[in-house]
């Protein structure tokens, strides 16, 4: 394996001296033998999937696990200086400003050190490994070997599991790594097969119907109108030369799904729109996932990010999961430290903090920096799943509060979910046309917005079906009335609370766990001073039917049991922040052509907007209520009805004073909702959803 000498281009030392920032190549981290039995271990790295109940036996040695990956980490000194450098990049007053970095200029001035790499190459060859290949950006080594190998060297044992019937393997206790490397290993990203869940749920089939059954379905144009894309649109933005990536590790049953949704609903008008699927090749393998479960995942992705920049070039960048890394992330690697990354990226994946481990989640950290420094916008689906995100497509929140490692760096946008309030307030037929367009457009105007919450612990769902409480003994949710709305489904928000560390118990934040810092820009009404990355920043629409509205897609997959033929009524319907990230996503794409550039992470500014809009006091002409009557000034809409609280059991963050089912709070001995809405931003919506054409002209 050969290295090259770090080198600086001319261009790039007068950046980092324009902002007084003088660095020397790395220090060495490796500065004396590797002894193998002088270990660290690399705590919060085991699955709680891996306990005794689950236990199959031993893996067997021979087995292959191919294309691990090894993460790297920087000196501290230099960590500091490159989050100084990506600080002056989004500082409009710093001669940095928008000067993006290369993935190879990032590698040569901010990774570690040469004689590190080679320390670590070393290691894992004499252990074995075969070293696959290593970042451009020198953050993650590629690496392949046996089980044998794997217990050896990181010190644990890798078992077969059977988790609720399913077949997994999973390493039983944190690997150890000798202690002369841990100043440049931070760790294995990952020892087992365990994946991220998708970020969507089907249309819900209530018993009861809060409003009688009528359903107002959301296409395109209805998303158009309510959120008031149409003059950007006229003005001629509409994603014309640029791309936006969704991630994926799969591909999609049927590009013509992709045609199909376009076609019918007016979208293929703008004929410069495309679609395309690559698997990025880099360092790290990448292989042609075919099409698996999650592919209708991929196909909502790429239909939605093309409603909002209806004429941008959509790609589905997808990867084959390997034994232990998800294919995504693969994916996201690739294209980043590729010759040519794109400038926006989305992901509709999710795993809580806790569950996820601290090394994997100091993967997304270290892969989302990257590509803020290089510019790329990175959305991610904050959850669907209210703030208990280790408890994600159940029936009831058990493990507290906790939110998804994969949203919650200062890095990306956290992109939370609304549902529409019109139906709570019986004025359907205020913001909704008795009859469609020819592209299905039946919305009037914007419409009031709230949270989106499924579970029987919104107090908007229990006041409609005749309760004053949702807990309690006799509260909607111990009653047969409420026990169809048994779920955590919502949009997901909260604070980051286990991005490193290792829990005490099992999926709950609790032990060591630390939370993100909160980052500088942070800052606005609403935000609580509580020292830690809150999220989400952002919502849109996201619901899945509890109040009768959701979104339309088109998956011809014979499988799904809902094809897409004749009237889209018929097609398949579903919710979740999966649709609004890349709904985002496709925005960003009409910001960077109107400001002719790409723009990293859109965060700075969008605090920096909502601090104005909402001031000390809040913009009361700025309120969601207000539905058709709010400001035409507003950029964000401030949702401020209603909560994402979800039902709960046990004693992490649930408040049950009787009854089998509580509400998950802050607090197990009162009723501190976790969380409701409020003015400015809040843990529910973020900073709120979003007039289109007003922050295009505002940014």
């Amino acid at each position: 394996m050969t290295f090259r000498c770090i080198a600086r281009s001319a261009m790039f030392a007068a950046a980092l001296g324009s902002a007084h920032i003088a660095l020397a190549a790395a220090p060495a981290a490796v500065t004396r033998p590797i002894d193998d039995h002088q270990t660290v271990t690399l705590a919060g790295n085991t699955r709680p999937e891996a306990r005794l109940t689950n236990d199959r036996g031993a893996l067997a040695g021979d087995f292959r696990l191919d294309h691990m990956q090894l993460l790297l980490k920087r000196p501290a000194a230099t960590e500091v200086a490159l989050t100084r450098f990506i600080d002056s990049q989004y500082d409009s007053t710093s001669p940095n400003f928008h000067r993006w970095l290369t993935a190879a200029q990032l590698g040569e001035t901010y990774g570690p050190a040469e004689s590190d790499i080679a320390a670590v190459t070393t290691w894992l060859t004499a252990h074995g490994f075969t070293v696959n290949g290593i970042a451009t950006s020198r953050m993650t080594i590629d690496f392949s070997g046996t089980a044998a190998a794997v217990n050896s060297t990181f010190h644990t044992e890798l078992h077969r599991l059977d988790v609720a019937g399913a077949s997994h393997i999973a390493n039983m206790s944190d690997p150890r790594i000798p202690a002369a490397l841990s100043g440049v290993v931070a760790g294995v990203t990952s020892l087992n097969d365990f994946r991220p869940h998708t970020n969507f749920r089907r249309r819900t089939q209530y018993t009861a119907s809060l409003n009688g059954g009528t359903n107002y379905t959301v296409v395109p144009a209805d998303l158009a109108k309510i959120y008031n894309f149409n003059p950007v649109f006229s003005a001629g933005y509409s994603g014309t030369g640029q791309t936006v990536v969704v991630i994926e590790d799969t591909n999609v049953y049927s590009t013509a799904d992709w045609t199909k949704f376009r076609s019918e609903f007016g979208l293929s008008t703008y004929t410069s729109g495309s679609f395309k699927q690559v698997h990025p090749t880099g360092s790290a393998s990448c292989t042609n996932p075919g099409v698996n479960d999650n592919e209708i995942e991929a196909i909502l992705d790429a239909e939605w990010a093309s409603a909002a920049a209806p004429s941008a070039t959509i790609e589905l960048a997808s990867c084959n999961d390997t034994s232990t890394v998800f294919g995504g992330l693969i994916a996201l690697q690739n294209l980043i430290n590729g010759a040519s990354p794109p400038a926006i990226v989305s992901i509709s994946y999710g795993e809580c903090e806790a569950e996820n481990g601290a090394t994997q989640n100091a993967a997304f950290y270290t892969t989302y920096q990257q590509a803020a420094g290089e510019g790329i916008s990175v959305f991610v689906s904050s959850g669907d799943e209210g703030a208990a995100s280790c408890d994600a497509d159940l029936a009831n929140a058990t493990h507290g509060i906790g939110v998804s490692g994969f949203a919650t760096t200062p890095y990306n946008v956290a992109v939370g979910g609304t549902d529409f309030g019109d139906t709570y307030t019986n004025k359907n037929s205020s913001y909704w046309g008795s009859a469609n367009s020819s592209t299905y457009e039946s919305a009037k105007s914007y419409i009031p917005e709230i949270p989106w919450n499924d579970s029987c612990a919104s107090a908007l769902i229990a006041y409609v079906n005749g309760f004053t409480e949702s807990y309690g003994s006799s509260g909607f949710c111990n009653t047969s009335q409420g026990s169809p709305y048994l779920t955590t489904a919502g949009g997901s928000g909260g604070p980051s609370g286990c991005a490193s560390g290792s829990p005490s118990v099992n999926g709950v934040v609790s032990g060591s766990c630390k939370g993100y810092a909160k980052p500088s820009w942070q800052t606005v009404l609403g935000n609580p001073a509580d020292g830690v990355r809150d999220i989400p920043d952002v919502a849109l629409f996201a619901a899945d039917g509890v109040w009768n509205h959701f979104y339309l897609f088109c998956d011809s997959d014979p499988a799904d049991a809902t094809p897409c033929t004749g009237a889209p009524i018929n097609w398949a319907g579903a919710g979740g922040t999966s649709f609004a990230s890349p709904i985002l996503a496709g925005i960003q794409a009409l910001v960077n052509e109107h400001q002719r550039e790409a723009q990293g992470n859109p965060n700075p500014v969008y605090y920096k907007l909502a601090a104005k809009e909402y001031g000390t006091t809040g913009d009361a002409t700025c309120n969601a209520s207000l539905g058709k009557s709010i400001s035409s000034a507003c950029i964000f809409n401030d949702v401020n009805t209603g909560s994402m609280v979800v039902n709960c059991t046990g004693s992490h963050s649930c408040y049950r004073p009787s009854g089998t089912y509580g509400v998950l709070s802050t607090s197990d001995s009162s009723y501190q909702k976790a969380y409701p809405a409020g003015t400015g931003w809040d843990f529910a919506t973020g900073i709120g959803t979003l007039n289109v054409y007003n922050l295009l002209v505002k940014w």
